[in-house]
């Protein structure tokens, strides 16, 4: 906590707007972005290879704070204050960090699949600098953020073999989908079956059972656009530089609109359940990976068609 107070004594509004920016790159929405750029525009496989470092993560991340429950610097130091709005997206307890696992999985599978110098340095700042703004503005220590920083690295390197061996393999991936469900599950069972102390923080453990059933969700999704893909769809990713940035703008923007405009349907039907989750983002899923990649045909042949009376050579 002596480090939490240190840089505290240090912030200027300056340099508080620069943190409050940078600890976006850990947010959902910049995950979700990157993801399906990847996922979108670069390849398809590299994005299974994100999703799936991502997806252990998160269930690490979110096991570890319901199990160790270490409450925030705030809640254990009132003398701490919180830079901005900082405190409203520091959900959950405090360790590990999710911003960090979640940069440190995403910008680490782009370091790992680019041999781009320039690009391994760019991810490898801006993930440090991510973990940085947590403690910066007050939300995280120094030990929830190295804990994650740990963990993304190892599922980066440990992941990449895998995901070697599995190649183009649909049956390999759909094994992998099927493990990953199963964790699922079990992280399921835990939240809700485990005989936790009286004085758990009820708010912390309704945010793990959200996250469970996110999990469900996100993994179901994942699970049948793969047999949809590799059964039918077969998806390509190709298609020149402005029709990309068309695809993926458009694209983010749809899968948002579903995530977001469901919410409200799903709180019509089920109340405050949050079983709910699951099914939003089940189908956010299926809009990323089979119904928007519908239109990749179409994105590839923009750019490329012939003026009347051209020979195209």
């Amino acid at each position: 906590m002596g480090f939490l107070h240190l840089l505290q004594s240090f912030r200027t509004p300056w340099l508080s707007s620069i943190m409050e920016i940078v600890t976006y790159f850990g947010d959902e929405i910049a995950f979700l972005g990157i993801a399906l750029f990847v996922f979108w525009c670069l390849s398809k496989w590299d994005g299974y290879y994100l999703l799936t470092v991502g997806f252990l993560g998160i269930a690490l991340n979110q096991c570890l704070k319901i199990t160790c429950r270490i409450p925030r610097p705030w809640v254990r130091d009132p003398s701490l204050t919180v830079v901005g709005n900082a405190q409203e997206a520091a959900t959950g307890y405090s360790f590990p960090s999710g911003h960090t696992q979640n940069v440190t999985g995403t910008l680490g599978v782009v370091a790992a699949t680019h041999k781009q110098r320039w690009l391994r340095i760019a991810c490898i700042a801006l993930i440090l600098l991510t973990a940085f703004s947590r403690m910066y503005l007050g939300v995280h220590t120094p030990a929830d953020v190295l804990t994650s920083l740990a963990i993304g690295t190892v599922l980066v390197i440990a992941l990449r073999p895998l995901m070697r061996w599995i190649g183009q393999d649909g049956k390999r991936l759909m094994g992998l989908l099927l493990v990953m469900m199963g964790l699922s599950l079990l992280f399921l069972g835990y939240v809700y079956l485990f005989p936790f102390p009286a004085d758990i923080d009820a708010a912390n453990l309704a945010s793990a059972r959200e996250n469970a059933w996110t999990m469900i969700g996100a993994v179901g999704g994942m699970c049948l656009s793969c047999a949809i893909d590799f059964k039918w769809l077969h998806f390509r990713t190709e298609a020149v530089w402005w029709a990309q940035i068309l695809k993926l703008v458009l694209g983010l923007a749809l899968v948002l609109a579903v995530k977001e405009g469901l919410k409200p349907l799903m709180v019509l039907l089920f109340g405050q359940l949050p079983f709910s989750r699951a099914i939003r983002y089940f189908f956010c899923v299926i809009m990323a990976a089979v119904l928007w990649p519908l239109s990749f045909q179409w994105f590839g042949r923009l750019g490329k068609r012939q003026f009347p009376g051209k020979s195209g050579l």
